[in-house]
């Protein structure tokens, strides 16, 4: 029996061959669900699947894209804003 502290569901079981041949199951954390865009839900490209507190110790550039709305936007809904800010702002 795994000890108190692995007991839980949100631990992973993964198992593992020994050299020895028998099979161990280990313990990990979950990787959490991927960074997703406010306006569609689609996954964004470029953001890491990683607890908050190692994506604190990424540096700026590696924890989103370097474009406007990078890390909040997907390319395709960030095109659709822009087209619709420059229409709106035209049509006046």
């Amino acid at each position: 029996m795994p000890r108190p502290g692995l007991r839980t569901r949100s631990k992973r079981r993964v198992y593992r061959r020994t050299p020895g041949g028998r099979v161990v199951i280990h313990y990990r954390k979950r990787r959490p669900g991927p960074a997703r865009c406010a306006l569609c839900g689609r996954p964004l490209n470029g953001v890491p699947r990683l607890v908050p507190s190692m994506l604190r110790k990424l540096a700026k550039t590696e924890k989103r894209p370097e474009r406007p709305f990078g890390g909040y936007l997907c390319p395709q809904c960030l095109r659709k804003q822009l087209k619709e800010a420059i229409r709106s702002t035209i049509s006046l």
